[in-house]
């Protein structure tokens, strides 16, 4: 396989999320992340470790959703043998209708992503999601149960300051 191929698999399974995500189908999750993933999602002010506690906890937050659309943009891949670093920007337009003072919040931010080579193809093993920035009403996102959502917005250069994004150090060295 060559690296364009190894950057094409991991490119899909990127795409795949989103897809997962707005199909509700939360099997397709299994051709995305490792069983063991470790899922840090900023937006929503949680963290899952394990496959089987993430896709519980997301089919339950977006249950409580009407309708929403996640957009996965902007793809960067780093392979190195086995492992790999991809980084991309998502937009997620979230829908509840009755959610007072308007039904929709639109969140942007990245996705800072960790994948290993298994025998099924490329997975996540480990995913990073942060807010840059947020419109619209706020109380759409609401909290449940360990979703309580962090609102607080930065630009891709503070993380990269913070030495926060795995991504850059890959193809940095620092």
């Amino acid at each position: 396989m060559t690296s364009n191929d190894d950057k094409a698999e991991i490119i899909e399974a990127l795409n795949m999320y989103g897809f997962a995500l707005d199909a509700r189908a939360w099997d397709l999750f299994d051709r995305v992340f490792t069983q063991d993933v470790e899922a840090v999602f900023g937006p929503a002010g949680a963290a899952w470790v394990g496959l089987d506690v993430f896709k519980k906890s997301f089919a339950e937050f977006h249950d409580t959703l009407d309708s929403h659309v996640h957009t996965m943009m902007g793809q960067l891949v780093h392979v190195d043998g086995h492992t790999a670093n991809a980084f991309s920007y998502g937009n997620w337009l979230l829908v509840r209708h009755a959610a007072e003072g308007g039904s929709s919040w639109l969140g942007t931010g990245y996705y800072d992503d960790e994948l290993v080579r298994t025998p099924d193809g490329w997975r996540i093993k480990r995913r990073v999601c942060r807010l840059l920035s947020w419109s619209g009403n706020p109380s759409v996102p609401e909290p449940q149960r360990e979703h309580q959502p962090d609102m607080t917005s930065k630009g891709l250069h503070q993380f990269a300051e913070e030495g926060d994004i795995a991504f850059l150090r890959a193809v940095t060295g620092k």
